[in-house]
């Protein structure tokens, strides 16, 4: 499958210091979501020069309601959908665990604060949360426990997808 990843992708443009890393910097930051415009143009382009392939695996995408029907319509436009939405479970506090580490080693800046954290996590329960219900209804959400080793959650993770 081919991987999309939202993050990767803006903080390649963000590297380069891009128009459109400059405009989602400020919302990247402050531990907001970029608007669902840009992320959605992105992301087309990534799919047209991708059709080639078996799939694709779309990494922090959607995160609103409006960027999954956006998504419907995309890939039907490329006459192709979605087969399934997972989703990782874990408590605010193993989140803010994660992040704060991955702050110290990888030194990004939306995961540089328990404030920004925060922010993000309140950001995702009322606005990411309610994508997956988009989901639920269509019958494409699977949901797992995000806790555990990284083998563990690997193997739930390929357990749903061989079932697809």
């Amino acid at each position: 499958f081919y991987h999309i990843s939202t993050g990767d992708i803006f903080r390649d443009e963000l590297k380069n210091n891009t128009e459109l890393g400059k405009k989602a910097k400020t919302y990247i930051d402050n531990g907001n979501l970029v608007p669902d415009e840009l992320v959605i143009e992105m992301l087309k382009h990534q799919v047209a020069e991708n059709l080639s392939g078996p799939g694709f695996i779309f990494d922090g995408f959607p995160r609103t309601h409006m960027q999954a029907e956006a998504l419907y319509q995309m890939l039907g436009s490329f006459n192709t959908k979605i087969d399934a939405m997972i989703t990782l479970l874990a408590d605010d506090d193993e989140v803010i665990r994660r992040l704060s580490k991955r702050a110290e080693q990888e030194g990004r800046s939306d995961d540089k604060s328990i404030d920004i954290i925060k922010n993000r996590l309140e950001v995702y329960r009322n606005e990411t949360a309610i994508a997956k219900e988009y989901y639920r209804d269509k019958g494409k959400l699977f949901e797992i426990n995000g806790i555990g080793d990284i083998e563990e959650i690997h193997q739930r993770l390929v357990e749903i997808i061989d079932s697809l």
